[in-house]
């Protein structure tokens, strides 16, 4: 590990300058309605990859090149990222960056911005490389928020007050050699020397996190990549960090994903995390095939947060039977699920509904206390699946590739409300 520098006094002190996102951690009192709001506006091509709320506003990236208003004919040009109002849906017409690349994950920032990650070079015409941060009243590069990822990409992010959290396929940060994940000074950019977490022997193609999660206190981080080992001890595809002060790697393992699901066609099946508001609990989101009931193939399963040491089984899983889950958000009153499944509660299908399954098709709500499939039911057109789902105080955000949602259409993004 590390030694505690000044670097890592000053990331301490930025802490105390910069509130906790909130968009991963929000409650809800109670499902969210199946009627999706209808001012949401429309990304007419491309994929919704990434959504995060800033204050009023909400930033959706992915790859896409034009927008629209709801109900209005004019399209807009948009570069793989764009801002509305999360209230009236307008898009906003002061927000317009370039970005010439894939955007794969947002985060709110303090003072009205956006860190935005993906597989880029430039971001409105300032050189940033895969990671940058946005003024979201205008769209222009912060140009004190230097993280020197040279290139590669950045999959996924979580900050938690003035501390930033990266996984991706990236190799440095600066001039800091690492495993494709770090934790960054979110004022400066700079690398965190407190957080050396190494991660290796990836299962099939190259080293990468997929994804990454943080509890709210800021104390556990899971995730989940094509690694194998972490801090060279048997991690598979999915580690737990303990993450106050300086960083070590959790005694919490499991053995659950080391089934091969497929492993020619995916060098990862893990897919979506989130925790739970409280951080009591996680829920895993996988891909991967029909493999049957004793595989975590296609499915969602919840795991405790506050247990230790190896062998940790999942509290429940809930299968598709055979259908890829992408994206979760866990809510208290529910765990949303989004993908390209056909069904949920499932574990005797195979590409087929088994004893038990009941049609979910491209999103669902699951109960979090047993897995089982809860009976809202909005429906959505299937696609390649739901990339975001994004839990705000007036409802559910979800990004998508396809433009049906809540049997209306809803061109790659809505917003199902709190009822």
């Amino acid at each position: 590990m590390r030694k505690r520098s000044a670097a890592a006094a000053t990331l301490l002190g930025a802490a105390l300058l910069f509130p906790a996102a909130a968009s991963a951690d929000m409650a809800h009192p109670s499902v969210v309605s199946a009627d999706p709001v209808d001012t949401t506006p429309h990304v007419l091509d491309g994929t919704v990859r990434a959504i995060a709320v800033v204050g009023s506003t909400v930033v959706a990236g992915g790859n896409f090149e034009q927008v629209r208003n709801a109900g209005q004919s004019a399209k807009a040009a948009r570069a793989n990222l764009f801002a509305f109002d999360l209230a009236t849906g307008k898009i906003s017409t002061t927000f317009v960056p370039k970005i010439d690349g894939t955007v794969y994950a947002l985060q709110p920032g303090p003072n009205g911005t956006v860190y935005v990650g993906g597989r880029f070079k430039n971001a409105s015409g300032v050189k940033t490389g895969p990671l940058a941060q946005l003024q979201v009243s205008t769209g222009k590069v912060v140009t004190s928020f230097k993280p020197g990822i040279p290139w590669g990409r950045v999959s996924s992010m979580v900050r938690r007050d003035g501390r930033l959290y990266v996984g991706g396929t990236f190799t440095k940060v600066g001039k800091t050699a690492v495993t494709g994940l770090a934790r960054l000074n979110a004022a400066t950019g700079a690398v965190d020397p407190t957080f050396d977490i190494t991660l290796s022997a990836p299962r099939a193609g190259e080293l990468k996190v997929q994804n990454l999660i943080v509890n709210p206190q800021d104390t556990r981080m899971v995730v989940n990549g094509t690694f194998t080992r972490a801090e060279g001890q048997r991690r598979y595809q999915i580690a737990m960090i303990d993450t106050a002060k300086t960083a070590k790697l959790s005694t919490w393992a499991t053995d659950a994903y080391t089934s091969p699901c497929n492993r020619t066609a995916f060098d990862t099946y893990m897919r979506g995390m989130d925790f739970s508001p409280d951080g009591s609990y996680f829920v895993v989101t996988t891909t991967g095939g029909p493999y049957g009931p004793r595989q975590m193939c296609d499915t969602a399963a919840r795991f405790e947060a506050n247990k230790t040491g190896s062998g940790q089984k999942a509290t429940w899983v809930n299968h598709t039977g055979g259908d890829t889950l992408l994206s979760t958000a866990v809510t208290g009153a529910a765990v949303y699920v989004g993908g390209h499944q056909r069904w949920m509660d499932n574990p005797y299908g195979s590409d087929s509904p088994g004893p038990g399954a009941v049609a979910r098709p491209g999103i669902a709500a699951l109960n979090p206390a047993t897995g089982k499939a809860l009976s809202w039911n909005p429906t959505r057109s299937r696609g390649h699946g739901v990339e975001a789902l994004v839990a705000t105080p007036k409802g559910l955000l979800v990004g998508s590739d396809t433009d049906q949602l809540g049997r209306e259409f809803h061109g790659r993004i809505g917003m199902f409300p709190l009822r």
